[in-house]
C-alpha cells in the first residue's frame, strides 16, 4: 500500500458495535460513573469535616483528588460521545 491509499481509510475504525455490546458499555461506564459520584461526594464531606474540626492540611489533597475524579469522568463522558459516533 502506499500512503496515499493509506490514508483513504477512516482511522481507528473497526466494525460498528452492536447494539446490545452499546447497552452493555454504557450500563458498565455508567455504574463507575455513579461510583466516581459517590467518592467525590464522600471527599466533600470528609473534607469539610477536617476543615470545621480544624484542620487544614486536608483541603489540597481533598481538592486534588476530587479533580482527578472530575477528570475521569469527563474522559468517560468523552469516550461515550466517540463511541456514538
Amino acid at each position: 500500500m502506499t500512503t496515499q491509499q493509506s490514508s483513504s481509510r477512516p482511522r481507528g475504525r473497526g466494525r460498528p458495535i452492536p447494539i446490545q455490546q452499546r447497552t452493555t458499555i454504557l450500563y458498565g461506564v455508567l455504574c463507575f460513573v455513579l461510583l466516581l459520584v459517590v467518592v467525590q461526594l464522600w471527599l466533600l464531606s470528609a473534607t469539610m469535616h477536617a476543615y470545621l474540626a480544624g484542620d487544614a492540611s486536608l483541603i489540597i489533597p481533598g481538592g486534588i483528588a476530587s479533580l482527578v475524579c472530575l477528570l475521569l469522568n469527563l474522559g468517560l463522558l468523552r469516550y461515550l460521545y466517540r463511541m456514538e459516533r
